[in-house]
């Protein structure tokens, strides 16, 4: 008994009739070998176009002219936002950070944390209270430098370049 072992080639495709048919088993080298070209009727089902509805977009906000002015849509125009630090703002900061935050002692039956409220400083004060308090930098404690991948170049005077007894301006060479 024979079994089916390859798939049937003009099962789901085209296949020639007639003149062409014939014309194509002469020319082809392999007659059993498929055309390639789907049946229309079999390949995609629902055929494409067939059905009766309309698609419509969904409406979203952007679709709503009203609600999508085009000056929040260019961003070629999406420059950078300038940001004010006041210095009462910035004395704040420095002091909130210059020491851990305090914070109250919590009473029976209260949910809420009380943030203790500092009275605003001048900049001047604000950085004269923290430098005051501890010292900021010392020769153990450094402030941070920039990383650099190599070594800095420090000037140093070489052996003079050969010149004459009395020229006016030898040149001086550094390594």
């Amino acid at each position: 008994m024979a079994t089916k072992k390859a798939a049937e080639s003009t099962l789901y495709h085209l296949s020639p009739k007639g003149f062409w048919k014939k014309f194509r088993d002469v020319v082809v080298v392999n007659p059993e070998i498929s055309s390639g070209l789907p049946l229309a009727n079999l390949n995609r089902w629902p055929p494409p176009a067939s059905r009766p509805e309309n698609y419509s977009t969904p409406a979203t906000k952007a679709s709503d002219p009203a609600e999508n002015p085009y000056w929040k849509r260019d961003v070629r125009r999406a420059y950078p936002q300038l940001s004010v630090v006041t210095q009462s703002e910035l004395s704040s900061l420095l002091i909130a950070h210059s020491s851990p935050p305090q914070v109250a002692a919590p009473v029976e039956g209260q949910t809420e944390v009380p943030v203790v409220a500092q009275k605003p400083l001048e900049l001047s004060e604000a950085i004269a209270t923290i430098t005051g308090a501890t010292k900021v930098y010392s020769e153990s404690k450094l402030p941070p430098a920039l990383p650099i991948p190599h070594k800095r170049w420090v000037p140093q005077l070489s052996p003079d370049a050969p010149h004459d007894q009395f020229a006016y301006f030898p040149m001086s060479l550094y390594r």
